[in-house]
């Protein structure tokens, strides 16, 4: 029984400790917030160093932490394809966008279009993809939020809506008082943490198999129940037809909408040159490549000391195969929750999901404040006022308010549609318009609204016909089924179509004698990015 007061009581300690340093951080970053620069763009004052692992800390989440190491642990080779498109993702977002989204006075993705293709009617546009992208996430990251604290803290189930109401008041306090450099502030803290905690895990794993993986891989082979399965691609989706297209389109959606999520991209707009940016890209890359590895161990090592059954049965996709393998590594607690190891990862979880939903909340707050709020003829950035800032404070309010009152009707249904939906506008949506404005002379602004207007109501429609939405037990309702759309993830369909209507959307349109000059489509000469 003192075991069990010792972990709570470390939990409550390490947590309390986490949240009065990220709310000190956020206040000394808050005392010149009321510059628009400084709330949108504090980033750029963190350097390389600081800016790169900021961009680390946005770029995992719970997904990256929970999602990653429950399918290691029970898809075994998928759940490494999925880590190593994540490493992949970041690369590219580090190699192709980093030096050309930067650019002075440009806060989010509707602003980097709007001056790029001179035309300001597409920042409606923009926006709207962007709270379609971040709102789902949003909620998973949030309900995740709550779950990891009541089981941290030992609470019952009961206790979930009053710890998601808790991390999302932290939530807005973080992303409506510190801003940009607050919220880099907390990413930085939290890839210190996260990566101390996997790390240890890794290690403890590794020391029980003598340090050699491949020992380590025979073990979860066999905890499995897999087979030779367990090395060969399928698992995740299934051996058929269907499953390997769901494989290849959740890689594909995967690798693309994670690099060009809004909350990720915002952070590359104030990156101040070209040497900088590359700076950043390695100080951004190094940490998650070193964190998804230890992923891949502590999930090879969740098969391989608990076993699929008692994965599955305490979350049939794996979700909670971090946190279980602690009580395995730790023979002497009475449970796992009695651990003083489970406390860390607890508080590690924690961390992550707190920090993601404040990068997420803030890039959703701007998109309102700027995208919305702008006239939607206005070319350029727009000079961003006091005014505005306060704005965004109360959207941040308003988003926080919304996001906590939805998942209280969501924490008991499976989140994969959610991230799913999320995932696949992003991919489907932001690489055309960002690689056509950025490479394709003539590209304008019909093509934009082509592409987000035609590609999201088609992703919704495939996603309600998917076996995601229905048909299947982790569904998110099970109870119905009509899924008709063989695919899980739609993004093998819709990232092509986003590409097309955005090809097809740009084409230029001749004049007709009824129409006149005025109606002519407008062609700005590509300019190079960069903030100059």
């Amino acid at each position: 029984m003192s075991g069990a007061i010792d972990a709570r009581s470390l939990a409550v300690v390490i947590f309390l400790g986490f949240v009065a340093v990220s709310l000190l951080l956020c206040g000394l970053a808050a005392a010149d917030q009321d510059d628009p620069e400084h709330f949108y763009a504090g980033g750029a004052s963190l350097g390389p160093v600081g800016g790169g692992l900021a961009i680390a800390g946005d770029y995992v989440s719970a997904a990256t932490l929970l999602s990653t190491t429950g399918s290691v642990a029970l898809a075994g080779f998928d759940g490494v394809l999925f880590a190593l498109a994540t490493v992949a993702s970041l690369v590219l977002v580090m190699r192709l966008f980093a030096e050309r989204l930067r650019r002075q006075g440009v806060f989010t993705l509707g602003d980097f279009l709007a001056d790029r293709l001179g035309d300001g009617s597409v920042r409606r546009a923009l926006g709207i993809a962007t709270l379609v992208v971040l709102a789902p996430l949003l909620l998973v990251q949030l309900t995740t939020a709550g779950h990891v604290m009541t089981a941290m803290f030992g609470l019952p189930d009961g206790a979930l809506t009053g710890c998601t109401v808790a991390s999302g008041a932290l939530m807005v306090c973080y992303s409506a008082f510190g801003g940009m450099r607050g919220t880099g502030f907390i990413q930085i803290l939290k890839v210190a943490v996260v990566l101390a905690a996997v790390t240890l895990l890794a290690g403890l794993v590794l020391a029980r198999f003598d340090w050699s993986p491949f020992a380590l891989f025979d073990a979860a082979q066999v905890g499995s129940k897999a087979g030779g399965d367990y090395a060969m691609p399928g698992l995740q989706f299934g051996h058929g037809l269907a499953g390997g297209l769901d494989l290849i389109g959740f890689q594909l959606t995967l690798v693309l909408g994670a690099a060009c999520m809004p909350h990720i991209t915002m952070r590359l707009h104030p990156i101040r040159d070209a040497l900088t940016a590359r700076r950043a890209g390695v100080w951004a890359v190094a940490p998650v490549a070193l964190l998804c590895t230890g992923i891949v161990i502590v999930g090879l090592g969740a098969s391989a000391l608990i076993g699929r059954d008692l994965l599955r049965a305490a979350d049939p996709a794996g979700g909670t195969a971090l946190l279980m393998v602690t009580s395995a590594l730790d023979p002497g607690a009475d449970g796992p929750r009695d651990s003083p190891l489970f406390a860390l990862v607890a508080c590690a979880a924690f961390a992550t999901t707190l920090a993601a939903v404040a990068g997420i909340t803030l890039a959703a707050a701007s998109s309102l404040a700027r995208d919305f709020a702008v006239k939607s003829g206005a070319q350029g950035t727009g000079k961003a006022s006091g005014r505005e800032i306060r704005r965004a404070r109360w959207a941040v309010l308003a988003i926080g308010a919304f996001a906590v009152l939805l998942s209280a009707y969501t924490h008991d249904r499976n989140p994969q549609v959610l991230l799913s939906l999320s995932f696949a506008a992003a991919a489907s949506v932001l690489p055309p318009v960002l690689l056509y404005a950025l490479f394709r002379p003539g590209f304008n602004a019909r093509g934009v609204r082509w592409t987000v207007y035609g590609t999201l109501p088609l992703i919704v429609a495939l996603m309600i016909l998917s076996p995601a939405f229905s048909g299947t037990p982790v569904a998110l309702f099970p109870e119905w089924d009509f899924d008709v759309f063989p695919l899980q993830t739609p993004g093998l369909v819709t990232i092509p179509a986003g590409f097309l209507l955005g090809l097809l959307g740009s084409r230029p349109v001749r004049d007709t004698p009824h129409d006149g000059p005025r109606h002519r489509t407008r062609h700005p000469p590509a300019r190079a990015g960069g903030g100059a």
